[in-house]
């Protein structure tokens, strides 16, 4: 009993010092040591170097490669003003009338095409300012429609999104990005049309209560106010504010030569059909007997295509957008240096929680915390996979460093509880990648806290929104792909 108070003060102190702004790189491995510590269990220098490190570095190993595109990706397209035109001209087409509908559309092609939730918040705004103050609909929504398109059903459900919430179930259930497309659409399905009619709701009773846009300051804050935002880990580069005054698509400044709507969303595209055609066509062509060699990791290709064909479709997306935007990039060496950059923090971030869930993970009293965790399905493998995913990213207040923690520690266990129901491997990877992206949206969330700070409202105006449709409506689609998965499978 004493040992699991030890993991429960640890895993407190994290998220306390976490919402306190504490960067996770020195907070989760002093949060561990002092587990390891008090418990007096493991040598503590050991438990750091040879558990916590290594666990660190098989991560940055593992995903390193899809951070760092990502991470350049969104910078480009923030650079080269696609990000801007996607938002523009998909709010002009549907007018003002339709502006809650309008961002949420905005921010899902954007997040699904691979842009940072940050670029997409900062291209976001001063359109979806506009949008609202012209059909007067109050500014403390705002927050809420964003959730609902980079927050939900693009970062977790749809199949094929080359967010890291989907990326990171792959190797451990030999999957791909596409798995259970079935599930992942009818859970977007639920998280879109639930959580615009949430909004759509609170606009009507705000409209009928005589509520309008109200008196706000829309500009971006200054860089130290983001720059606290940054200990949570989501990495954005305060670089990429410069001067606030300056015209910028991201601060809804004109951009130079904007690119026309086709080759703004062509990147996106191309990540997409590039990432299916790896998965169906290239690779099944391809002998890769060569991975079950010593010097490749004795490995499969099932362990690895899901990663390959995202840094393929990454990789040859941000071609095109240097490729096709060279005259509109106004240093395209200091555009790939700030996305490179801006991919180090995120990385390390989630990484360090993966290290402390190693460190949690060989404490004796692990055995009774994970005895009760599966026990918590009832025997059903997609129940437990849910249930501890969901909690852990609760907990750290991350889905990707939640659902990290959860596999690590019980992955293994996990695929052959699953192999042993006959539950099929690819509903767990769309169960798990659901289920990371539910609880996770709790007020210590980073994610939430730079979003809130960008937008310029507090917790009271707004998180209601955000709790209901990036945590509630998440958690309904969550109980339905569960429930449709026990009885049919994965389709």
């Amino acid at each position: 009993m004493v040992d699991l108070l030890i993991v429960l003060l640890a895993l407190g102190m994290l998220m306390y010092l976490a919402f306190r702004g504490l960067t996770l790189i020195l907070l989760a491995p002093a949060a561990a040591l002092m587990a390891v510590i008090l418990s007096g269990s493991l040598p503590v220098l050991a438990a750091y170097t040879q558990i916590f490190m290594t666990n660190v570095g098989d991560f940055v190993t593992a995903f390193f490669p899809l951070f760092l595109l990502g991470a350049v990706f969104g910078k480009l397209m923030d650079d080269t003003g696609s990000a801007q035109s996607i938002a523009e001209t998909v709010s002009r087409r549907l007018g003002p009338d339709r502006a809650i509908v309008s961002v949420v559309i905005c921010c899902a092609v954007l997040t699904y095409g691979g842009v940072s939730v940050f670029v997409v918040a900062f291209a976001m705004i001063p359109v979806a300012a506009a949008l609202f103050r012209q059909a007067d609909i109050p500014k403390r929504l705002i927050p809420g429609a964003i959730a609902v398109g980079a927050f939900s059903f693009t970062m977790t459900a749809l199949p094929g999104t080359p967010a890291i919430q989907n990326a990171i179930p792959m190797p451990f259930f030999g999957t791909t990005a596409f798995a259970a497309p079935g599930l992942g659409i009818i859970a977007g399905i639920i998280m879109f049309t639930l959580g615009l009619a949430w909004l759509n709701r609170r606009a009507a009773a705000a409209r009928n209560a005589g509520e309008g846009y109200g008196t706000h300051a829309d500009s971006v804050p200054e860089p130290d106010v983001i720059l606290r935002e940054r200990a949570h880990g989501e990495g954005f580069d305060i670089s990429e504010i410069g001067d606030e005054d300056a015209p910028h698509p991201a601060r809804g400044g004109a951009a130079v030569n904007q690119p026309p709507f086709w080759l703004a969303l062509l990147p996106i595209v191309i990540v997409i059909a590039v990432n299916f055609a790896f998965i169906q066509f290239i690779l099944p062509r391809l002998d890769t007997d060569f991975l079950a060699e010593p010097l490749f990791g004795e490995t499969t290709i099932e362990a690895v295509r899901g990663v390959w064909a995202v840094i393929a479709g990454l990789f040859l997306a941000i071609l095109v957008l240097i490729g096709a935007n060279w005259g509109r990039l106004e240093s395209p060496r200091a555009s790939l240096d700030k996305g490179a950059d801006a991919s180090v923090l995120p990385i390390f971030n989630t990484a360090s929680l993966v290290g402390f869930g190693a460190v949690i993970a060989a404490l004796p009293v692990f055995g009774i915390i994970s005895g009760a965790v599966l026990e918590l399905g009832g025997g059903n493998p997609l129940v437990t996979v849910a249930s501890s995913v969901g909690l852990l990213s609760a907990m750290t207040g991350s889905a990707s460093g939640g659902m990290s923690i959860a596999l690590d520690s019980l992955g293994t266990t996990l695929v052959g509880l699953a192999n042993s129901a006959g539950v099929s491997l690819e509903a767990m990877h769309r169960v798990t990648s659901v289920a990371s992206g539910t609880l996770d949206a709790l007020p210590h969330n980073g994610a939430v806290i730079t979003l809130l700070t960008v937008c310029r409202l507090s917790h009271r105006e707004s998180y209601q929104d955000i709790f209901v449709t990036a945590m509630i409506v998440p958690l309904i689609a969550l109980v339905v792909i569960v429930g449709l998965a026990t009885i049919f499978g994965a389709f």
